[in-house]
């Protein structure tokens, strides 16, 4: 063929490892010995997998603290960053994430920041309360995603179980339909910042837009950042005319559609309640005496 037709050459070009090769080659073909180091590729360094764990129903304090603590941040640092960056909150939480650091198990690195960490939390939320079941259950409701995140907050704080989540739901659309207070103990203890079960008399009368005794409504802002299964049961309570519930011992939530009924389970609470706090006080006691007088070998008359 004539040469103006000629496909182009092919150039062979030597990896570094067929480089070494040549030139041992060469090497042995002159005779002379040379020591040459194996050439090996570095391994990279394992990861180190770090996670940020937060639990259902954890307070905003609860999550900064958190975030300090794997962050090794000084104690206030996510607080304040927070307050410092634009998390992408709905315009009724004017800038307070409570309710919105979604609990989940978040990647940390060497780059995370405190404000990265709330904004992935934030998002998070965002995408569970747009989900279409959760969307549409809300606005079947009437409640935009704020009012969503508020009623999930009180049924994760108030629910014993997560198959009470949906009865404490209806008791709360119940009562808002009758124009009822709320009457929630958990939104009293978020306005007092403490988690107890005991609320007294004077507790349900302070004076705060928590207090759910004397304030019709839902509270101003959510009182705990709920999980996936308070959303649902927010949107989609289970059917009931229930307008009173008390968890009578762990695991024993009794509901109750009107307030006689009501009030002999809260008989059962306090009954139970006050032999619990017998049998603790007669242990102090019998834990409080000599060792021999409790083993029932103590000495007699000498």
């Amino acid at each position: 063929m004539p040469s103006a037709f000629r496909p182009p050459r092919q150039r062979c070009r030597l990896t570094r490892r067929g480089r070494l090769a040549v030139f041992l080659c060469l090497l042995l073909a002159s005779g002379t010995a040379v020591l040459v180091p194996l050439l090996r590729a570095e391994p990279e360094a394992p990861r180190v997998l770090r996670r940020l764990v937060v639990p259902e129903g954890w307070r905003a304090p609860q999550v900064y603290a958190a975030i300090d603590r794997e962050l090794k941040l000084p104690a206030g640092s996510a607080q304040a960053a927070a307050a410092a960056t634009e998390l992408p909150l709905p315009a009724e939480a004017k800038g307070n994430p409570e309710g919105f650091l979604f609990p989940a198990a978040y990647p940390v690195t060497a780059k995370t920041t405190a404000g990265s960490l709330l904004a992935s939390m934030v998002e998070t939320a965002n995408r569970h309360l747009a989900a279409r079941t959760v969307a549409d259950g809300g606005r079947a409701h009437g409640m935009t995603p704020y009012e969503t995140a508020t009623v999930a907050s009180i049924v994760e704080a108030e629910a014993d179980t997560p198959a009470d989540m949906g009865k404490v739901a209806r008791v709360v659309h119940n009562r808002l339909a009758k124009a009822m207070p709320l009457q929630m103990d958990s939104t009293l203890h978020y306005a007092l910042d403490r988690r107890t079960l005991n609320t007294t008399w004077s507790d349900t009368r302070i004076d705060s837009p928590f207090n759910t005794y004397r304030r019709h409504g839902l509270p101003p802002t959510p009182i705990d950042n709920p999980g996936p299964d308070a959303l649902a049961a927010a949107v989609a309570p289970t059917p009931g005319d229930w307008l009173f519930f008390v968890t009578v011992k762990p695991g024993d939530t009794r509901f109750s559609v009107t307030y006689e009924e009501h009030e002999k389970h809260v008989a059962e609470f306090n009954r139970i309640r006050a032999a619990a706090a017998a049998a603790a006080a007669a242990s102090a006691v019998a834990g409080a005496r000599p060792a021999a007088a409790r083993s029932g070998s103590a000495p007699g008359p000498g």
